[in-house]
């Protein structure tokens, strides 16, 4: 859902930041608060709060091409659901293209537990990956994004370390010309 969609017309402007992730304690709490500092700074926000579990993801790709930057919050449950890793393709596949800026957060999970596939997070990519055995197309996209995405620079968010302070400057700056970056690293 667009972050206050209920609120806003078909004409409002496209998402700036799609935000990928699994899990209600997520939703309802670190996204939840993510969000809201996105709006207090005037940044449209798209997550899925409206759509339907297992319902076509035509909706959800059409915002992530209308998104200039995609938020893969990876956590400890993100490979339980074949909608996020159908969600991480598409995700890839733009960024691939040049058309979406991708930042991965690690919240409570090690990057090298999301690169090599690792404890609870491994073991539910390894039951999707049998569940899909048929279709070893979809397994590889899966396998490939969840490989580019996690190799990408990216935030840690965890209990021993929070490198979030500011996520609106690091948006702010994927997002500026190297003439707007020059000038903002100038003043700080």
């Amino acid at each position: 859902m667009e972050v206050n969609s209920h609120h806003q017309s078909s004409l409002q402007e496209p998402p700036q930041v799609f935000i990928s992730f699994r899990g209600e304690e997520l939703r309802c709490g670190f996204v939840s608060h993510l969000v809201e500092a996105f709006q207090r700074h005037h940044i449209n926000v798209f997550i899925d709060t409206l759509e339907r579990k297992g319902e076509d993801l035509t909706n959800l790709f059409v915002r992530i091409e209308e998104s200039t930057i995609a938020l893969v919050i990876f956590s400890k449950r993100y490979t339980e659901s074949n909608w996020c890793l159908d969600e991480l393709v598409k995700i890839k596949e733009r960024a691939d293209q040049g058309l979406l800026k991708v930042i991965p957060i690690f919240f409570n999970v090690e990057p090298v537990t999301v690169k090599q596939l690792r404890g609870t997070f491994g073991d539910q990519f390894r039951y999707r990956e049998w569940k899909y055995r048929s279709d070893k197309l979809r397994i590889k996209r899966w396998k490939e994004a969840l490989a580019s995405v996690s190799s990408k620079i990216g935030l840690i968010f965890d209990k021993k370390r929070v490198f979030l302070s500011n996520p609106i400057s690091i948006l702010w700056l994927e997002t500026r010309t190297r003439e707007d970056r020059r000038r903002y690293n100038r003043v700080k």
